[in-house]
């Protein structure tokens, strides 16, 4: 039997000969459990660190809309896109080769964004940093089985590296604003070295390197075509948002990469080793699980994003200040997190996760109506609904898709679950920004006193309409900021019901295609 005809089981009775005994570290497997988890902490930090330090980053680097949302999403895309192929190389090349090299490449990319003087290097940088992240989160899980052979001790393990992501993106804000508010943006990368340094110096001594005996083939074709497809659609989604429209060039690279992006499925249903085995969305359970999870967070990152620049840039609050009226929803999501098995055991993975992505959507509906910068108590109560409908749904979306796929394939359910979390952070951005930058490129009224250059300036971007202001007579600039603001809450308010109908839409197909197969 070849190595690409080895059925699952094989390879994980073959890999499971290869750990060794029963406990071959001792008391360091806690050890390696933390330098993991820690590196997943920091990975979700960067996912949602630099939100709050946009204004300060833009008024420097002067980043077109689209150069923005490139700098804030090409993150998460990275890594989505490069999730899946980090981790064949890792099954062949070695688990903890992969990991260290990726703590290597996170560290010499956070460097370089952090001392980023262009649009064009910090968006390199971001794309290196994802690079690493994909590197680093694509063995983790499989380093945690290795080391932990008891069932329980592995229970636990996996369930502190999934929440290190998602309470390090929750926290990122906060970080971003504490360091934002006394070093500047560029510090909120820097922190990140001192960080790799210890995981890498600790992770090199406690880290056991494991293979799998029976690696599945890397397909270099559909990993190209993956990532360039993907790059073309988004870049597409971004040019259309920044001119407001859709000239030739931008239709011409939607198609190419739609094209590739259809290509990459046809090829991954005819080879024999798919990087993504597509035969696993015939199953609608575990299909719709997956659009739960890229629905879910692509809505919370965004919301992250969107309203920290929302407070900033309309409620004039500082770095630090918008981190801190974010905690709120970050506290509201971990408490959904641990309370989800306990809705779950109440009502099924079904009716739990239909009512927590209304709820989502209702309080995103209610911020839309009611939301205002100058009454944080009226955002209160839907920052906490949406915390708490969220942190719900990532974690029995995450656990209906992972018992939708058999447990011969919960290794390439792991790998899309993962993808989906991470795309869906980019595409929600992606997506929800050109519809913000659109509106606030057609909406801004006509200001006297502004020739067309000027008028053009002012109509890029908010932070261009700021940096336009500090140049002009005091009416004039009042009355352009004033029409800035007004501009960017309309187009907040259109993504938050834009989000709202995506999310009730979700949870109307949760509840009908959820339920569990007919038994016969």
């Amino acid at each position: 039997m070849s190595n690409k005809k080895a059925p699952a089981a094989v390879r994980a009775a073959g890999e499971t000969e290869r750990t060794g005994p029963s406990d071959p570290l001792g008391g360091r497997r806690w050890l390696v459990l933390a330098v993991v988890s820690g590196s997943l902490l920091l990975c979700g930090i960067d996912l949602t660190v630099l939100h709050v330090a946009v204004p300060s980053m833009s008024r420097e680097l002067d980043p077109t809309p689209a150069g923005l949302l490139w700098i804030v999403d090409v993150y998460s895309l990275a890594l989505a896109a490069m999730l899946v192929t980090c981790g064949t190389l890792g099954d062949r090349l070695g688990r903890r080769r992969m990991v260290l090299s990726g703590f290597t490449v996170f560290g010499l990319a956070s460097a370089a964004a952090a001392f980023s003087t262009s649009t064009a290097q910090l968006i390199v940088a971001r794309a290196a940093l994802g690079v690493g992240a994909a590197m680093i989160m694509a063995s983790t899980v499989a380093i945690i089985r290795v080391v932990f052979t008891d069932d329980r001790e592995r229970a636990f393990a996996i369930g502190i590296w999934t929440s290190a992501h998602s309470v390090g993106a929750t926290i990122g804000p906060l970080v971003g604003g504490l360091v934002t508010a006394r070093w500047g943006w560029g510090a909120v990368f820097l922190i990140n070295v001192p960080v790799i340094l210890v995981l890498l110096t600790v992770g090199a001594r406690v880290i056991p390197e494991s293979k799998n005996p029976v690696p599945r083939r890397w397909d270099l074709a559909g990993a190209a075509l993956s990532v360039t497809g993907l790059g073309c659609v988004v870049y597409a989604l971004k040019q259309a948002g920044e001119h407001a429209g859709v000239n030739w060039l931008i239709a011409v690279t939607a198609a190419i990469g739609s094209l590739l992006i259809y290509r990459f499925v046809r090829r991954q249903r005819r080879i024999d080793e798919p990087l993504l085995d597509f035969s696993l969305f015939r199953e609608r359970r575990f299909t719709t699980a997956t659009l739960c999870v890229i629905g879910c967070f692509g809505s919370y990152v965004a919301l992250l994003f969107f309203l920290t620049q929302w407070l900033q840039q309309v409620g004039q609050y500082t770095p630090l200040r918008a981190g801190l009226a974010l905690m709120p929803l970050a506290a509201a999501n971990a408490i959904g997190a641990v309370t989800a098995p306990w809705a779950s055991s109440r009502w099924g993975n079904r009716w739990a996760l239909t009512g927590a992505l209304t709820l989502f959507a209702v309080a995103l509906a209610t911020m839309a109506v009611t939301g205002d910068t100058g009454h944080y108590g009226l955002l209160l109560v839907p920052l906490l609904g949406a915390g708490y409908g969220a942190g719900i749904v990532m974690t029995l979306g995450a656990d209906s898709l992972m018992s939708a796929a058999s447990p011969e394939r919960s290794g390439e359910a792991a790998a899309i679950q993962e993808t989906s979390f991470e795309l869906g952070a980019g595409l929600g951005v992606a997506l929800l920004g050109t519809v913000l930058a659109a509106v606030y490129r057609t909406g801004l009224p006509q200001v006297p006193g502004l020739d067309p250059a000027q008028r053009a300036a002012a109509e890029e971007s908010f932070s261009g309409a700021e940096d336009l202001a500090a140049g002009l007579p005091d009416h004039t600039a009042q009355a352009l900021l004033h029409a800035a603001r007004q501009v960017y809450d309309q187009g907040f308010t259109t993504v938050l019901t834009l989000a709202s109908i995506g999310l009730v839409a979700t949870a109307t197909m949760a509840a009908f295609l959820l339920r569990p197969p007919r038994k016969r």
